[in-house]
Formats: structure tokens, sequence, C-alpha cells
């Protein structure tokens, strides 16, 4: 709660009402689906993960790495109140309650445009290279003080994650945030159709999941896939667009093309909503705004320039949902970023022994050029204690494709490197990096997260201040954990 009235993300157990009065009864379900029902029952919840299965959940029985259908008796054997199945699975009795279905995932698909059609949520659609899901959660903050907010819960911004939140939207919510993603394209337009936002916000545009696009336009191909946001905007609906990269035309054109308004955002001086300055100390970043020729004060309680760039995004959008500016400026003074998303924490080493801490900052859950860059920055600007350094701990960049070693080796060009004062790489891609650094700031390589785990303890010292980023796949978070522990069991 920060506000107005709770932000509750999009997990299985859905409101409170919910919990009550149920989100789908079998009739319900049956007729979004057109499957076929046995047994009277209602869902309060929707889930596709029989590990954290909450009574009354709806269990989806989806087919990616394993098939749900394994686990649908555990499942009902945990308290769902049914499942949706493509067929009867062994162990499981005829007369069990289940909804069946020729398709799961697109019975899931059809529940969530059920699930969309009956709520009177406003909705915000949220893609881009990078920032989403903190934006995402930004939003939440400051939409919360206008009403009840469903927030997309994790990174649920796929194929089987957008449907799934808008399943398990309460009818009784005032805002949805719904993450959109994609690895390929033609992935963005039919979740937007799906979402159906009011408000549509693209955070930047940048090399990420190149690997896709190789050979049909690159970083220009990125733009335009995320710019088929703009296709699911509901009439009379916004598009928030970044109105300083070198690709806003293709974004503003597809605004044009999709026949609803653009509105800009960011440093360029014909941008709607502008950050004039930036002041960055620790824990926080403090700007100062301007809209339709009015000033004001953003501030968030985190570092660096890219938060304060999508806080801009997200005030735009609330002005456009009605909440008043003054309450969502104050929410996002409160805000910090989730976990991994660079998150800065305190490790004491040893509480007997004064100055014996350093300061962590956690963005494990994600890397691309454009991020790897804003969490550099981040690092540059931070004021180590005492003797300490700025140190950075990177582990690959995925999804890059042919030109995976040239976007790492260039990561030592980078303007905030020159204020780092070590770099220790972790993976095959970052050895590139590794390479082009210059000797004074060369580190340690390892070629996985498990490698230089055993020897962590003496790649940090008092005052240091550490970042630890790389793609999920990388497994840099168990880095991060192993740094936590570093201040565990001590004083």
């Amino acid at each position: 709660m920060t506000g107005g009235r709770a932000v509750r993300a999009g997990a299985s157990g859905g409101s409170i009402s919910t919990r009550m009065n149920g989100l789908w009864s079998a009739a319900e379900a049956a007729a979004a689906t057109g499957g076929r029902v046995s047994g009277d029952w209602v869902a309060t919840g929707v889930s596709i993960d029989s590990r954290t299965i909450r009574p009354g959940d709806l269990f989806v029985a989806l087919t990616d790495v394993r098939d749900g259908h394994d686990f649908v008796a555990a499942a009902l054997a945990a308290g769902a109140a049914a499942a949706l199945v493509a067929r009867v699975p062994d162990g499981v009795a005829a007369d069990a309650p289940l909804l069946l279905v020729d398709d799961v995932q697109a019975a899931l698909e059809a529940l969530g445009r059920a699930g969309r059609a009956r709520s009177r949520a406003r909705v915000v659609a949220v893609t881009g290279s990078a920032g989403k899901t903190s934006t995402k959660a930004m939003l939440g903050a400051a939409l919360a003080e206008a009403g009840a907010v469903h927030l997309a819960e994790a990174s649920y911004n796929n194929h089987w994650g957008v449907p799934l939140t808008l399943a398990r939207l309460p009818q009784d919510a005032d805002f949805a945030v719904i993450e959109i993603g994609m690895n390929h394209p033609g992935e963005i337009a039919p979740l937007a159709r799906m979402a159906r936002p009011h408000v549509a916000i693209i955070t930047t545009i940048a090399p990420a999941h190149l690997e896709a696009f190789a050979g049909i336009g690159g970083i220009d191909a990125i733009a335009a896939e995320k710019a088929t946001i703009c296709a699911g905007i509901e009439p009379g609906g916004v598009a928030i667009l970044p109105g300083d990269l070198p690709q806003t035309p293709v974004l503003l054109g597809a605004a044009r093309s999709a026949g609803v308004q653009a509105v800009t955002f960011g440093e360029g001086a014909d941008c709607a909503w502008r950050l004039m300055s930036l002041h960055v100390t620790p824990g926080a970043s403090v700007g100062e705004g301007r809209a339709a020729g009015t000033p004001f004060l953003v501030k968030v309680a985190a570092e660096g320039r890219h938060f304060l760039r999508n806080a801009l995004a997200v005030l735009a959008a609330a002005e456009r949902l009605g909440v008043d500016q003054a309450r969502a400026l104050m929410a996002l003074a409160a805000w910090s970023p989730p976990t991994g998303r660079g998150r800065r924490e305190h490790v004491v080493l040893d509480a007997m022994i004064e100055g014996a801490s350093f300061d962590l900052i956690d963005d494990a859950f994600n890397a691309n050029p454009a991020s790897m860059g804003a969490a550099l920055a981040v690092l540059a600007e931070a004021t180590p204690a005492g003797p300490g350094r700025r140190v950075a701990i990177l582990g690959d960049m995925l999804e890059l494709g042919p030109e995976e070693d040239v976007l790492h080796a260039a990561l030592a060009d980078a303007p905030a490197i020159g204020a780092i004062d070590i770099v220790h790489c972790v993976g095959p891609r970052m050895a590139a990096l590794h390479a082009a650094l210059p000797a004074g700031k060369r580190g340690e390589w390892a070629g996985s997260a498990a490698e230089m785990l055993p020897g962590l303890r003496h790649l940090v010292g008092p005052g240091d201040v550490v970042l630890v980023k790389g793609s999920k796949g990388s497994r840099v978070s168990r880095l991060v954990d192993g740094l936590r522990v570093l201040g565990k069991g001590r004083g």
C-alpha cells in the first residue's frame, strides 16, 4: 500500500474480494474457453506452477519445458479448485474437477481475453529494450494513489505471461499494468491486442535480442517491433514514447498509423516530458522535470538516470489516467527497485570493526548493452567509503547474435569505465570485454558464476561499491547471493 489503495501483483491469489467471491466459476471458464467442464467449482486464482499452488486456484497444465499434465494430480491434492487440461491425466479420476479443452495455451489466451473484456480497469502496457519491470513497478506505486492496481507478476511478459496476468485480473481492479516483452519478430502486436491498453509505454530502444533480428534490420527492426504495441491501444488512447532516440521517428510513425496520440519523454528539447537536470546521491536520484511549461522535482529511491527518465513516462501515464501529480510524485519518491533491478544494499563484513562493510548494487536479472551502460554509469557516480573502490562484476549479455563479441568488447569504451577501478568478468562472451579492458582495470575472468564463487571474498573489500550485472542466464545472481553471505553471521 503506497497511498490510495492496494497494489497487488498478479499472483495466483488475486484480491481479497476475489478470494471471497471467486475469480472464475466453472460455467464462466467454460464459456470463455469453449471447454467442457466436470464438477461445479469456483476458482479464486489462476496458477501455472503446481509448486506454488494455493487452495482455490485453477491450475493451467501448460506444456512447455515440462508437461503440466504430469502435475495435475499434485495440484489437485494441494487444493486446486480445478485444472485446465487437454486430456485427463494419468492418476486423475474421470470425475475430478477439470476444464477440458483442445489446446491449453489457446484456452489460457481465451481466458485472458475474457478477463480483460469483463474488467473495468484502465490498462497500461509497458514494453522496451530495458527498464520494463522497474517501470511497471513505478506505475504500480503511482497509480495506487488513485485506486486498486493489478500488476503483472515478476517478468510475466510473454505468450503465456500476458494472458495469465489478464486471466488473474480481478473485476474490481481500477488499474492493470501489463508488461509485454519479445524474443522474436511478430510477438508484441498479438499480446498488445489481447491487453487492449488505454496507455502504452515504450521505455527505450537498444540492442537486445539482436540474435533474432540479425539480417532483418537490427536495432531499427527492434524499434519497429516494439512500436507494434500501438496496434493494440484502445481508441482514444495514448502512446508514451522516448522522444530523443535515433529510432523516435519510427515510434512516432507507428503511433500515427495506429491513430493514437503520441506523448514523448526524455532529455531532448522537443520532449513533452523533459528531464532538465539530474543529481545522484547514495540511494536516490533527484531531477528537475518540465511538462507543459511547468517545472517540477522528481525523485526516486534508486540511483540512475534511466530510473528518472522512466519516471517521466510513469508521470505522463498517471496524468493521462487522472492521478494527481503531487501524489504520484510522492509515491515515486518512496519507490525503490525490485530485487535484481539495481537495488543498492549495505553488507557488513564485521560489525565489530568500523568501516568493515561494502555497498552492493544488485542488477543481476537482465542485461544488454544499453542497460549495462546505464548500470556502469550508476557505479561510476557512486562514492566509495575510505579506501574503497568501484568494482564491477559483469556476466554475459545473451541473445546478441553474431556481433556479440564486438558488443561485449565495446563496453571497454563506455564513458563510465574510466571511473571504475576494476572489472571482473564472468562467462565465455565476457572474455571479449576482459581482453579489451585496460590492464589496470582488468580483474578476474571466470567461465561461469560457479567458477568465480569460491574466490568471491577476495574480490571485494571494505568501503567498496560493487555492481553485479548480467543476463539472467549468466547466473551472476549466484554471486549476489554469495556477496550477501559474506555479511552473515558476523558480529
